[in-house]
Parts: structure tokens; C-alpha cells; sequence
């Protein structure tokens, strides 16, 4: 008998999906690279409402395939069906070696960071205690889904709650900030394209998550009518939040003060609310930043136990070993924690995050063609939900990935180079495996 997802999603609940996937750890850490490489509060904004835009029409272009496509596996099954099943491999490997790891990498060193400034430890035992909180969380998530999946739920409640303390009582400060639309005040040490490029680079981290969104499209009682209002108004509110979120900084500290300052929201809590109530919002911080890394955990580990359910991986048995009582995938899971610790030696929280964006964007760019290649070679295809305003949606999202993906080739050449070659180490995998 074959088994159908319940059609029970109405909008609200897609709302809230939309905006709870979405709204991560990024907002909190990712102003302090944004006004250091615009080194201007307006530019600075302007590459949060940009990275918005930009975020809207992919998940509206995204969303069509999700629609039509309503399979386990999200992008790798629509990139199979536009590309072929290399194209999908590759995916597949770029989530397991570079994509989940490098999040889960980031944000623990994010984490120990805030923990050491938190309890005033000393900054040599970052490391340390960046892999014992991806190590803990992988331990959780071996507990089996059902606590993994709870403990998602429980702190993406404590995510929301330093985030609006900090806008409601940050915009009520009596400071002002100089913005106007047009910036006037560039310095010489760049031109303002290369400045709200890289600004915009940094901000693509933190909007990250839309492409989730469409999994649920299966699920809802009229995609048609519904998906496109969730992702456009659930992506917009977020978008305003990131934006309320960056004025009350500003409200809050100097640029000078946020530019380069991963405590920056943490600094920002003790001026608004003093030390005490300083320390509670950075710990309510910590918790949310936990809670992304869980997820990432969460999806990361099924990603390598999927792919070798398809025998697309050599040493297939070996990734698809599950824990004996709460049948999570074992290996795998230990696969993605062991990259995400080598990874965390880097150090660097905006060399990870710059990474695995210029890599996923790449992937994301290739989804929004799909859209005109399925459109053409598959015009009978069931399509509940269409990218609103085709073609001119999805042509923003292409263009806006191709600007991310060229814009970090130029301005971060080596950086990119290392992601593309993780990405190519695939070739030979998937080659060997064909070929036995």
C-alpha cells in the first residue's frame, strides 16, 4: 500500500516554519563582519535588506520544485532530476564534507567563544570546548530523534528571546544613527560594489534555511495558495527582524564597536540591561546557538546515511550502521562530528561560514535553473504551487547566486579554490563506485 504525507499544514504553521528555520545563531554574530568589511552603518543595512530580497525570490523560486517534487531528500532529488545523478552525488558530498561540518564547526567555535567571554575563561581553551559542545550535541542526537527533535523545539523558544529583548529595548535607547540610502562616507580602501559584495556574502549566513522551507509542501492543505504567502511574508518578517535587530545594535554601540566584535550583541545586552541582565540575554544567546548547532547535527548525519541507502557511497554498510536502540545513524554521524572538529582548528568562525555559503550557493544557483529546465522538458508536470511573477522571480535568485558565487571567486580566490576542491574530491568517489 502506498503510504502519503497528510495534507494537514495550513498557512500559520508554514509561517512559523519559514521563520523558525530561518532565524539562526547568524543574526547575533554575523553584524560584527558585515560593518567590518562595509566599514558603514548604511552600506552594512543595505546588504541585510539585499541578502532579503535575494533570500525571498530563492525561496519562492525553490519552492516550485518542492511542490512538484514532494520527496525525501529536498534539493538532491530535484538536482538529480535537472542534472542527473552525478550532479546529486556531488550535493550530497558537498553537504557531508563541507556544508554540515563547517556550520557545525562555525557555530561551536561561536559558542565556546561567548562561553569563555560569559564566564571570563581563558581564550586558549577554545578549541576545547568547541568540540566538547558538537561533541555533546552529537551524543544528544544519538539518544534518538525524538530528543533531538524536542530539544530543537525547546531552544528555538530561547533563540527568540534575546533576540526581541535586544531590538524592543535597543530601539528604545536615545541614540541615533546617520542613515541615509545612498552611503556618501565610503573610505578609499575599497570600492562600495566590492564592499557590499563581501557585506552581502556575510549576510547570506544568517538567512540561510529557506531551502528546508519546501519540505513541508507535501504536507500542506493548499500549496498553491499557501507556500508562496508563508515564504514571501515569513522571509520578509525576517528580514525585518535582522534589520530591527541591526539598528538597535547601532542604537545600542558605535560601529566601531560592533565592526569586528564577535561579542557585539553580548555588549550590547550589558549597555541595555547592565551586567547581570547582560550575562542572562548572552546566556539565552548560547542556548540558541546550541540549538542551530543541534539542528545542523540533527539533519547533517542523515544526509551520508541517505546517500548510502542509495549505495551512492563507497563503504556503504559502514554508513549505514544505526545505534541499536533508538536507530540513529551511528558512523555517520561520527563522519560529520570528526570533519567538523579538523574544520574548528581553523580557528575562524567567518572563513567557515564564507566557505559553506560560496559552496551551497553554487548548488542553490543550479536549483533556480531547474526551474526553467524542468519547466521546458517536463511541461506536464503536477505543479501545485508556480514561482509567482516567472520569469522575473526566479532570475533575481540566479542572479543573486551568481553575484555571491563570483563575487567570493574574486574577492576570496583561495577560500573558494578550497571549496571547490573539497566538492571535485567527489568525482573520483563517485566514479570508483560506478565503475565496481
Amino acid at each position: 500500500m502506498k503510504s502519503e504525507l497528510k495534507k494537514e499544514i495550513t498557512f500559520f504553521p508554514a509561517l512559523a516554519t519559514v521563520m523558525g528555520t530561518v532565524i539562526g545563531a547568524g543574526v547575533f554574530f554575523k553584524s560584527a563582519t558585515v560593518y567590518s568589511l562595509t566599514d558603514n552603518e548604511s552600506l552594512g543595512l543595505i546588504a541585510w535588506l539585499l541578502g532579503g530580497i535575494i533570500s525571498i525570490c530563492a525561496g519562492l523560486t525553490g519552492a516550485e520544485l518542492a511542490a512538484s517534487i514532494p520527496k525525501t531528500g529536498g534539493m538532491m532529488v530535484y538536482i538529480e532530476r535537472a542534472y542527473g545523478k552525478l550532479a546529486s552525488f556531488l550535493l550530497g558530498w558537498a553537504q557531508t564534507i563541507v556544508y554540515f561540518p563547517a556550520n557545525i564547526a562555525a557555530l561551536s567555535i561561536i559558542f565556546a567563544t561567548q562561553f569563555i567571554n560569559l564566564f571570563h575563561l581563558n581564550e586558549q581553551l577554545l578549541i576545547i570546548i568547541a568540540i566538547l559542545c558538537a561533541t555533546s550535541i552529537t551524543l544528544i542526537n544519538l539518544l534518538g530523534a525524538k530528543i533531538g527533535g524536542a530539544f530543537q523545539s525547546i531552544t528555538t523558544i530561547f533563540k527568540l528571546i534575546p533576540l526581541f529583548l535586544i531590538i524592543i529595548f535597543g530601539l528604545m535607547t536615545p541614540h541615533t544613527v546617520d542613515v541615509s540610502l545612498l552611503p556618501d562616507s565610503i573610505t578609499a580602501s575599497g570600492s562600495l560594489w566590492s564592499k557590499l559584495g563581501n557585506g552581502l556574502l556575510a549576510t547570506m549566513f544568517a538567512y540561510d534555511g529557506w531551502i528546508l522551507v519546501g519540505n513541508i509542501a507535501g504536507e500542506m492543505k493548499n500549496p498553491k495558495k499557501d507556500l508562496p504567502k508563508a515564504i514571501s511574508l515569513g522571509l520578509f518578517f525576517v528580514m525585518i527582524v535582522y534589520l530591527l535587530m541591526n539598528l538597535a545594535l547601532l542604537f545600542a554601540l558605535p560601529m566601531s564597536d560592533i565592526a569586528g566584535n564577535s561579542n557585539a550583541s553580548s555588549d550590547a545586552a550589558k549597555v541595555l540591561f547592565g551586567q547581570l541582565g547582560g550575562k542572562l540575554v548572552t546566556l539565552g544567546i548560547l542556548i540558541s546557538v546550541y540549538g542551530g548547532i543541534n539542528g545542523y547535527t540533527m539533519t547533517g548525519m542523515r544526509v551520508p546515511f541517505a546517500m548510502a541507502e542509495r549505495q551512492l557511497l563507497p563503504f556503504n554498510q559502514f554508513f549505514l550502521k544505526l545505534t541499536n536502540k533508538t536507530k540513529v545513524p551511528f558512523n555517520s554521524s561520527l563522519v560529520i562530528l570528526a570533519i567538523a572538529i579538523l574544520m574548528m582548528f581553523s580557528g575562524s568562525f567567518d572563513l567557515l561560514t564564507d566557505m559553506l555559503v560560496f559552496v551551497i550557493w553554487i548548488f542553490y544557483t543550479l536549483t533556480f535553473v531547474a526551474v526553467f529546465i524542468l519547466r521546458k522538458r517536463e511541461p506536464d508536470l503536477a505543479r501545485p504551487y508556480k514561482v509567482p511573477l516567472y520569469p522575473v522571480i526566479p532570475l533575481v535568485a540566479i542572479l543573486g547566486g551568481l553575484f555571491i558565487v563570483i563575487n567570493t571567486l574574486f574577492t576570496q580566490t583561495s577560500l573558494a579554490l578550497v571549496g571547490i576542491l573539497l566538492t571535485v574530491l567527489g568525482l573520483p568517489v563517485y566514479y570508483f563506485k560506478q565503475k565496481k
